[in-house]
């Protein structure tokens, strides 16, 4: 697989979001947040306690709502220019909700979303789709993404329909032409249907669709996970190499560790809605600090037989709580070896752990546990 180039990667200091600023405990510990910025330039997507609950209804007739799922309950992260945000957590955790929320796609219950500044949530009609322009979503399944009654012309095309500020009616064809040989397609497949291509070629098609309207933020739900891994391999250095040449920003969803790893700048995992841990690549994969995090990366299969004798397996007791019924305070209490009563009583915040903040190490960044520390045992050779 192609190298990251080394200007993409973010810097080993403690990554704090801009909640976390706003919501420091002292005058301090806002100007640390702060200082931990500086360089990185601002954000271009913002994402500030982003909610989103399904209501439970109950009769036919007369309806009213019993409860909730809450799908995503409080997740904050912020994505800069060129950088790639990795997001990974086990099924149902709620990746591919916060996806479509990012695209306004689904409704948020409450929180925002700033896109250079502008919140996107309350947005609609004429405004909501100049943004959308530049924030484009690769979806996950290339079978059924596809319009299989339409060309691939057409697919990649469509989008100079909605916007056709972005290419003159003359010039689209060449337009689509000119996209399918940038993913590597052969430009004479322009009128060909869906089902005459593989798994891989569908997926080219739709990153080309992806990249029509030159977007500056490209939101990737699961876009490999349906294909073989030597396709997966060339997938993602085609991707990283259309973000070389256009400079763009990528939110990629995944539950394969070691693919997010590769490609990604920043990695935050997920669990039950919530963002247990984040950190750069380095940071979450090699000083782990949240127990879940620290549990996923111990099932990660090893290649080596003696690497994998010496390292601990953390097997977690007990199912996966209800997103319609979450426990009270830290949500993964119900399965952690570490939880105490103050893991029922106080919900922990996203945030670098006290023992952390004063020391200069990659275990210094954020992670919402009480009792965050490293085990050097999940990476042990």
């Amino acid at each position: 697989m192609a190298e990251k180039p080394e200007q993409k990667k973010a810097d080993a200091a403690p990554n704090v979001s801009a909640v976390e600023t706003v919501k420091a405990a002292s005058e301090e510990e806002a100007v640390a947040a702060i200082e931990a910025n500086v360089g990185r330039g601002e954000p271009i997507l913002q994402v500030c306690n982003l909610k989103k609950h399904f209501p439970l209804t109950q009769g036919i007739v007369f309806k009213r709502q019993i409860g909730a799922v809450k799908a995503v309950d409080g997740v904050s992260f912020d994505l800069y220019q060129g950088e790639t945000l990795g997001i990974v957590g086990e099924s149902g955790c709620g990746k591919s909700t916060v996806a479509k929320l990012l695209m306004t796609l689904e409704t948020a219950t409450a929180g925002e979303v700033f896109y250079k500044g502008q919140d996107i949530t309350k947005l609609s009609g004429r405004a909501l789709k100049a943004v959308r322009r530049n924030i484009q979503m690769v979806f996950q399944d290339p079978y059924t993404s596809l319009n299989p009654r339409m060309t691939v012309g057409d697919i990649i095309g469509e989008p100079f329909d909605i916007h056709p500020e972005v290419a003159p009616k003359g010039d689209r064809r060449k337009r689509v032409r000119d996209l399918l040989d940038v993913v590597g397609l052969n430009p004479e497949y322009i009128s060909r249907y869906p089902h005459q291509f593989s798994g891989g070629q569908r997926q080219r098609i739709g990153i080309a669709r992806g990249l029509a309207l030159n977007p500056e933020v490209i939101i990737c739900d699961e876009p490999v996970s349906a294909l073989d891994v030597s396709v997966q391999a060339q997938v993602i250095n085609l991707m990283e190499r259309l973000q070389d040449e256009f400079n763009l920003s990528y939110i990629f969803i995944a539950h394969d560790l070691s693919i997010v790893r590769h490609i990604s700048d920043r990695v935050g995992v997920m669990y039950l809605g919530k963002m247990a841990e984040i950190g750069t690549d380095e940071q979450i994969y090699e000083h782990p600090t949240h127990p879940y995090t620290q549990a996923l990366l111990s099932a990660v299969p090893v290649p080596d037989p003696e690497a994998r004798d010496h390292r601990e397996r953390i097997i977690l007791t007990g199912d996966v709580p209800s997103p319609a019924n979450p426990p009270s305070g830290c949500s993964f209490r119900t399965r952690c070896w570490k939880a105490q009563d103050k893991c029922a009583q106080e919900t922990p915040l996203l945030a670098v752990p006290e023992i952390f903040r004063t020391k200069d190490i990659p275990a210094a960044h954020e992670s919402a546990c009480h009792f965050a520390e490293e085990k050097d045992i999940v990476n042990a050779a």
